[in-house]
Parts: C-alpha cells; sequence; structure tokens
C-alpha cells in the first residue's frame, strides 16, 4: 500500500490551484525549494510521477489527479471530523452514560434529557436503571459517565475519586392507611407514629435515610415489613400492615393510602450526582448536569 501524507496532498492541491511553484509556496508560506522537495518525496512514496514541467508552469499529470480525486473525499472527511471535534469540545455533541435509581428516572432524567434535546440535541443521553446503592460501583468500573445516587445526609464526605453535585432535597411525606386515626389529625409530627410498624427496605440507602428520620425525631423504628418496591409498600401500607416514609419525588398515590406533609421535622432525602474526579470538565458531562439542576429546581 502506498504511504499516504495529509501535509503533501495538500501542497499538491495547492499546486493545482496556484499553477506554480512560486505561488504555491507564497500561499503556503513555504519557500519553492521546499515545495519541489516535498512534491519529490510524495512522488517516491506513491511510486508515480507527479509533476510535468510547462514552460513557467508545472502540470499536474494525470496520476496526481487521480491521487488528488481519493485525496479530496478524505480532505472533506477531515474537516467533518474537525467539525465534529469543536462541537466535541464546546459540549455541542457526545454520548453522557447515566445510571440512576428508579425514582429519578421520571422525575430528573427524563426531563432533563428532554430539555437537551430542545437545547442541545447532539449530546444523546444513554439511560442505565440501577439502585441508589450501585451508583458509585458502576461509576468507579467505568460503566457509567454520571451517576444519581442519595445520601441520608446533606453530602459532606467526599471520596476522593468522586466529585459530587447536590441536587435536590426530596421531602419525605408519611403514608398512612386511609382509616387510620391519625390521617387526618392536624400538624401531624413523625415521633406520633413511633409506636407503628414501618415498611422500608432491609438495607442500603432508603433504609438508612427511613431509619436516620426516625431517630432524628426521638425514636428508633419497628420494621414490621421489609420491601424496596414502591407498590408493595403502598399496597401494604393500604391493608393497614404498617406506615412508610415516601419521597415526594416517587410521586406514588393509591386509594386506600393518605399522603401526609409532615409539620416540624419534616424529614427529606438528598439526590446527588456524581462523576469521577475531573470528568465534570468535560463539556457534554456538563450540558447534562447543567440539565440536572434545572430539572431539580424545577
Amino acid at each position: 500500500m502506498a504511504e499516504w501524507d495529509i501535509r503533501k496532498l495538500q501542497i499538491l492541491r495547492t499546486l493545482r490551484e496556484q499553477g506554480t511553484v512560486t505561488a504555491t509556496a507564497e500561499a503556503l508560506r513555504m519557500t519553492p525549494s521546499a515545495v519541489s522537495q516535498q512534491m519529490t518525496n510524495l512522488a517516491k512514496q506513491l511510486g508515480v510521477p507527479l509533476l510535468e514541467a510547462q514552460g513557467r508552469r508545472v502540470r499536474l499529470t494525470d496520476a496526481a489527479r487521480l491521487v488528488l480525486r481519493h485525496a479530496e473525499v478524505v480532505f472533506e472527511q477531515l474537516e467533518r471530523a474537525d467539525a465534529e471535534l469543536a462541537a466535541y469540545a464546546h459540549g455541542e455533541v457526545g454520548e453522557v452514560r447515566v445510571g440512576a435509581f428508579s425514582t429519578a428516572v421520571p422525575a430528573l432524567v427524563v426531563p432533563a434529557v428532554k430539555a437537551l434535546r430542545a437545547t442541545h440535541p447532539g449530546v444523546g443521553v444513554r439511560v442505565r436503571e440501577a439502585e441508589a446503592e450501585q451508583a458509585y460501583e458502576l461509576l468507579a468500573a467505568g460503566d457509567v459517565d454520571l451517576a444519581l445516587s442519595l445520601a441520608a445526609q446533606a453530602p459532606s464526605e467526599v471520596d476522593p475519586r468522586f466529585t459530587r453535585v447536590p441536587l435536590l432535597a426530596d421531602p419525605l411525606d408519611l403514608a398512612l392507611p386511609h382509616d387510620h386515626p391519625l390521617a387526618s389529625a392536624e400538624g401531624l409530627r413523625l415521633a406520633e407514629l413511633a409506636a407503628e410498624p414501618w415498611i422500608f427496605g432491609g438495607s442500603g440507602p432508603w433504609s438508612d435515610i427511613t431509619r436516620g428520620a426516625c431517630e432524628a425525631a426521638g425514636f428508633s423504628p419497628y420494621q414490621g415489613h421489609s420491601a424496596a418496591g414502591w407498590t408493595a409498600i403502598l399496597a401494604m401500607v393500604e391493608a393497614g400492615m404498617g406506615v412508610a416514609l415516601v419521597p415526594r419525588m416517587v410521586g406514588a398515590r393509591r386509594e386506600g393510602v393518605v399522603m401526609r406533609e409532615l409539620a416540624g421535622d419534616r424529614p427529606v432525602r438528598h439526590v446527588v450526582a456524581a462523576v469521577r474526579k475531573g470528568a465534570e470538565d468535560a463539556p457534554a458531562v456538563g450540558r447534562v448536569l447543567d440539565a440536572l439542576r434545572s430539572a431539580a429546581a424545577g
């Protein structure tokens, strides 16, 4: 296979346009001898004559025109590559893989994707639903570029591998059976449910969040049942099997369940975005983070 040199091909193309070695040298800010030497080297590399003398001018051989016909395709593709790289550098194109827990997908990720389609259609988002506790594992393994997770408290400690960006404090509402004695009580506080059986997951951030909220209210919750899915949790609440804290972002509703906003303590769960250290400077990742912030603010 012949050895192709983009710089020499560009000189050959300019020589075709200018017609003389001197004019080509001026256009490219080279010396005439340098232009001649480059053309001689290119002819040797390709194994065909490229120039013929024609008075004070030079004429491209048929072989040179054949070479340029193919080179033009290469030049065009390189121009496209330059344009795409410039767009990538400015965050106009690129794909960002996002790992997010189930309730964050419809509440934050989907609105962010919709907004990006309108403002930066070249930025693609590939979503992977994952449990909140898996977020940092996926991020560390390089399986996602940005992860949404939960923090039982406002984020303060930072893993040196990651940059965490707080997105929102999601209020936790109390789910009660519709016939519960406190279902319509005024100024309901979490401590009034200290004797109730509670329904929450056995481990992970949601267990920590529920236990932390109850302990902040002065009691340790008795876990009557363990469940992770909101459909299962609300079904058990409706059946009078216990009570539960439900994030407002979930938007879950069930006919036989009363959702009450708590007074006083008003527990929240903190939703954070995380990226690998330094990746926040990647333009496409920055675009997605901005869109997530806007979705959280909305």
